[in-house]
Order: C-alpha cells, then structure tokens, then sequence
C-alpha cells in the first residue's frame, strides 16, 4: 500500500497500481521493467572489475635450482668431491666456462604483472670451486646485491661492419651511384 501511495492514486492500471503489475492482462509496470534493466547492467559491470582485477594478479614464478640449506650444509670442504655434490645436489645450472673448476647452482624468483616485463625479485648463486682433482675447495653465496644481471640469451646476433641508414641502403642498391667512406675510391673507376 506505501508503494502504491509513492507512485500516485491507488488503481487498477497497469502502470500505477500493484508493483509487479496488472495480474489479468500480464503486463508489468515501469518499477518492474526499470529493476530488471539495471539488475544484468550491475552484474557485468562486477564481474568486468573483478576480471580486471583478477588480470592485474601478480605471477610469481620461482626457477631454477631451489635452494636446500640442510643440504647445501652437508658438503664438505675439501673432502667431497663433485661426483659428491652432483649426487647431493644433482646437476649444476652452469659450469665455469674456462677449466670447469667451478659449478654454480642458480635460483631466481621473478614477479609479473599482467602483460608487462617480468621483473627478477630475488636471485641466489650457489658457487662450489674444485681443484684439479675435483675436490671441493670453495663454496659462495650470491645474490643480486653482489652482481648485475646478465643476460643468457639476449636474441640478438652481433654483426660485424658499420651500420648504415636507411638512405645509404637505398641508394647503394641504386646502380651507378656510389656510396663510401671520404677519401675513398671506387674500384671500378
């Protein structure tokens, strides 16, 4: 009855009277029509944030070795030797490039947000060092305070020579047209 009150004189037509509308002919009010309009608008309009939100979720990945103190603090200076640590430890990430005196067992744990770049938060090295019997003579800890990231693999191939412009491309591949250093001739003159 206050509903009715609120929407005018009390009636029995279909767009004043009762809320859920006129129950001989079927039809619905504007109350009705305007709720069920803004009910499904109100659901996407949540469910795309909470999409967005869900999308801008940091990834967290850990690679490479993981990191056993209990382990790490079973090998033995001088007496281990590296088929020792290889069995403790199993295979190194890397190796020393020159002499193979050293295996290092790299850990690295990057965060990424969305589409963006990862972004390497913490990095432990391992390094053992062998002498030439290959016992173990050496064992460090690295992180990234203590060097610079190198990259491994940086998907670009050095080139020897000088770089050229687009321009000096174009009219070299122009006939009759020469192109060089100052100073220099052409062979074919």
């Amino acid at each position: 009855m206050a509903l009715q009150a609120s929407l005018g004189k009390a009636s029995t037509s279909p767009l004043r009277g009762d809320p859920w509308g006129d129950k001989e002919t079927g039809r619905r009010n504007r109350v009705e029509v305007t709720i069920h309009m803004k009910i499904p608008a109100l659901v996407t309009a949540t469910s795309l944030t909470a999409l967005l939100l869900i999308g801008c979720t940091p990834v967290i990945s850990q690679r490479g070795y993981q990191v056993d103190p209990v382990t790490e603090a079973s090998i033995r200076i001088g007496t281990d030797t590296k088929t020792t640590v290889q069995t403790r430890l199993g295979d190194p990430s890397t190796e020393a490039s020159f002499g193979a005196t050293a295996w290092y067992y790299i850990s690295s744990t990057e965060r990424q947000v969305a589409f963006f770049d990862p972004t390497v938060t913490q990095r432990k090295i391992l390094a053992l060092y062998f002498d030439k019997d290959g016992k173990v003579t050496g064992l460090k800890h690295f992180g990234l305070r203590d060097g610079h990231v190198v990259s491994f693999e940086s998907r670009e191939t050095p080139t020897p020579g000088r770089e050229i412009t687009f321009l000096q491309q174009l009219f070299n591949a122009t006939p009759g047209v020469p192109i060089g250093q100052p100073g220099q001739q052409n062979p074919g003159q």
